[in-house]
């Protein structure tokens, strides 16, 4: 494992996803200043969502043909400036296009970093979990900066968001020579070329149940994150700040999750930590539909969070091992596209929540958690040989990624 080259890439990862998470942070400030009604505010969130899900698939295919490592800071830095013109923007419309513009390059992201983080880490799932977990707190810190440097300044001031963006390229263009130098060699992605050498087939049934599985574990994610705070407020009447430390909660568990998923994967198998997560996810959520009061719900909403993330990193690295001659492709569909099919269920089930409440939804989504379980349970562990990687140095860990790919 080349452990520095791994945590540069998760420190990309934070930035990438800051962006995502961004989206809806910057949707009240929208509708303060600009006036946008709830229909307009929710087109914007599916421009980012809805149009990341549509491209990331793309993406993973171009990965596949040839490793494009340009597109790591390509992505990260098309999501910051989309996001900063967004906010710049005079018209709606022109608003729309930004943030549909900051979707594709979170989702021109995924495919290659993914990869190079894959080629890093080897077989362990610690190494994926640990790149997985970037993304989990790029978007957890993203509500507190939108918050400071918008709250502060305005949409006016939006261009500072776009600062860790151009602070992670300037890294990235500056490292590599200072490597080679140094005379490191780092693990670089074959595109799935060393596995079409080596005779392993891509096993696309397996992959569909996986794929499958990753949906539904999507759609209650990303409802629960969403109506959460709302359902502890509304429903339980508790106070704005309780709805929000569940919140809270639930992100910094899904993180621990992440990393002990990683290691269960490591010790016991992949399929352990998947079964296992989507078992206990799913009575974590019937406790937080059924909660008879908010400190049933907080803890229900930390157990969450933590059995869903059990099997993330898993997962990743298994549909790479299913796909291995498109581990771009495979890639990008479970560890990007996860957190943003969840957004094209969202706009349904919000008017839903309007005829029938928020619990009638949460409960609708508890049974999308089953689908999931059932899927998990067929899974079958699949290893292959390690990843072949274009270069391979020496054990000494390297500390940070190639930019040139």
């Amino acid at each position: 494992m080349k452990r520095g080259q791994l945590v540069f890439l998760t420190g990309t990862h934070v930035v990438n996803d800051l962006y995502q998470g961004a989206v809806p942070a910057l949707l009240p400030f929208l509708t303060a200043e600009r006036h946008y009604s709830y229909t307009a505010v929710s087109g914007i969130a599916l421009a980012a969502g809805g149009l990341s899900s549509l491209a990331q698939p793309l993406f993973g295919l171009l990965v596949d043909r040839r490793h494009r490592g340009w597109l790591v800071p390509g992505g990260f830095l098309t999501a910051a400036g989309g996001l900063a013109c967004a906010g710049l923007a005079g018209s709606y419309a022109v608003t729309w296009l930004c943030v549909a513009l900051a979707g594709i390059g979170i989702a021109a992201y995924h495919p290659p970093a993914t990869n190079q983080a894959r080629a890093a880490g080897g077989q362990s799932q610690r190494a994926m979990s640990l790149f997985s977990v970037g993304g989990t707190l790029g978007a957890s810190l993203a509500p507190a900066l939108v918050t400071l440097v918008v709250g502060s300044f305005g949409l006016a001031g939006s261009w500072l968001l776009a600062v860790p963006a151009l602070v992670a390229a300037a890294l990235w263009a500056v490292q590599g020579p200072w490597l080679r130098r140094r005379g490191h060699v780092l693990a670089v992605p074959s595109a799935g070329r060393g596995a079409v050498a080596s005779g392993h087939r891509d096993d696309w049934r397996a992959f569909r149940r996986l794929a499958a599985a990753t949906v539904a574990w999507s759609v209650p994610y990303v409802t629960v994150t969403s109506m959460l705070a709302l359902h502890i407020h509304r429903d339980l009447n508790a106070s704005t700040a309780v709805g929000a430390t569940a919140l809270t909660l639930l992100t910094l568990s899904g993180a621990a999750g992440t990393l002990l998923g990683g290691w269960l994967g490591d010790r016991y198998g992949r399929t352990t930590p998947i079964r296992a997560g989507y078992l206990l996810a799913v009575p974590a959520l019937a406790a937080l539909v059924f909660a008879p009061s908010a400190g049933v719900a907080v803890v229900a909403a930390a157990l969450f969070g933590l059995t869903m993330f059990l099997p993330f990193a898993s997962q990743v690295t298994l549909a790479q091992d299913y796909l291995p001659t498109r581990p771009g492709t495979a890639g990008g569909l479970t560890l990007g596209l996860a957190m943003s099919v969840g957004a094209l269920a969202a706009p349904a089930l919000g008017r839903l929540a309007d005829a029938h409440g928020l619990r009638t939804v949460l409960a609708l989504v508890l049974g999308v958690l089953l689908v999931a379980l059932g899927c998990a349970l067929r899974l079958r562990d699949r290893v292959l040989p390690t990843a072949a990687t274009a270069a391979v140095s020496d054990p000494v860990s390297e500390p940070v990624g190639d930019p040139a790919g």
